[in-house]
């Protein structure tokens, strides 16, 4: 898991709290969602009862719209609001993606586009055994993210820090810079080299300045 690291990282004021969905992990024998909104209401009521301090929320590709959702349903449903919401690689949810969907592919093609992101393991890619294991789990986060219908609200009023990989073709520098949109409070964008798995090279210094806006 790739917050495995980070409490190495970050101040020891700092608890990380790695979320695993159905689907994922030990989590791996429940069915996985393909809906956002059931799946978000499923995270809340998990993480209700660790809630009674300050946080902050991050997201990475699907994790960020999850983020962002979950953000909002805290706030409209528990009347939590979080210090932060950090998002990592995932266009502003207003903005409708230019990139083709993909979660109804066939399974060859499907998975050659998801190969394409550049973050499959060399040891996945060509064993079918594992393919045919994780496929079913990406179609349904692709299903999440690419049957999400984008509802207004006013915005927060809580600081929205984004991060994007300058050689990510998913998305635009537009599709990033546009989460601005989405607070009334601090907003911050920051783009380092790499593809859509840059913060696997620039751990540290993502880490650095999510210790810095929420210490």
């Amino acid at each position: 898991m790739i917050f495995r690291t980070w409490p190495s990282h970050l101040l020891p004021t700092i608890e990380v709290c790695p979320i695993e969905i159905p689907g994922r992990g030990k989590q791996m024998k429940f069915p996985p969602y393909t809906k956002m909104q059931p799946l978000v209401e499923e995270i809340a009521k998990n993480l209700i009862p660790f809630l009674d301090k300050p946080f902050a929320i991050f997201g990475h590709s699907m994790g960020g719209l999850v983020g962002f959702e979950l953000a909002r349903l805290l706030l409209s449903d528990y009347n939590l609001t979080p210090l932060h919401l950090f998002v990592s690689a995932r266009n502003a949810p207003q903005v409708t993606p230019t990139k083709r969907k993909i979660y109804n592919l066939p399974d060859d093609e499907f998975w050659q586009a998801i190969c394409n992101f550049n973050g499959t393991p060399d040891g996945v890619i060509g064993n079918e055994e594992l393919i045919q294991i994780f496929l079913p789990i990406l179609r349904a986060d692709f299903t999440v993210l690419e049957t999400y219908v984008y509802t207004h609200q006013p915005p927060f009023d809580f600081p929205i820090s984004v991060f994007g990989g300058l050689q990510d073709p998913a998305f635009t520098d537009y599709e990033l810079e546009a989460w601005q949109e989405q607070t009334t409070a601090a907003f911050s964008l920051h783009k380092f080299s790499g593809n859509h798995f840059f913060i696997r090279e620039h751990e540290k210094v993502l880490l650095q300045y999510i210790s810095q806006y929420i210490s």
